[in-house]
């Protein structure tokens, strides 16, 4: 995982925050249970202490994915983004042609993707089938239910 994250400064924002509460509410909270099921004896029989160090063993791993993923993502400047084709960060406009439902997504980095925000992951097949296209563009993308066209009707920042 050594690839570099595009990220919005909100989003960067998002995951400092996230990684701040892990370590520095998480991290003592798990400590503090850690340290009451020792105090109660045999740690051999005790599902207490079993439960908080594998609860510790989770928040560690995913404290340092959080770090790792901070540690590669890079701000954009959306100042520059070009909505002459689809690209990270541009608002896109498409339309299934098989059924002539239009939707719109933005798309976003892995850590910011959010389908009820209609932010789309541009890791996505969806996403991938569109970044570089063109308004007016056909596109037939290969989803897990089969492929499906789509023209691209707007793209803007």
């Amino acid at each position: 995982m050594s690839e570099i994250s595009y990220i919005t400064e909100e989003g960067l924002k998002k995951l400092k925050e996230e990684h701040e509460y892990l370590i520095s509410i998480e991290r003592p909270d798990i400590s503090k249970q850690i340290a009451e099921a020792r105090d109660k004896g045999d740690l051999s029989e005790n599902a207490e202490y079993s439960a908080a160090k594998d609860a510790q063993g989770l928040l560690e791993i995913k404290i340092a994915k959080l770090s790792n993923l901070i540690s590669k993502s890079r701000i954009i400047d959306e100042s520059l983004i070009d909505d002459s084709n689809v690209q990270i960060l541009n608002k896109v406009k498409i339309k299934n042609i098989q059924t002539g439902q239009v939707m719109e997504y933005t798309l976003v980095s892995e850590s910011e993707s959010d389908l009820k925000s209609r932010k789309l992951s541009v890791g996505t097949p969806i996403a991938k089938g569109l970044l570089g296209k063109k308004v007016g563009d056909h596109v037939v993308i290969q989803v897990p239910s089969g492929k499906i066209e789509f023209e691209i009707i707007n793209i803007s920042k």
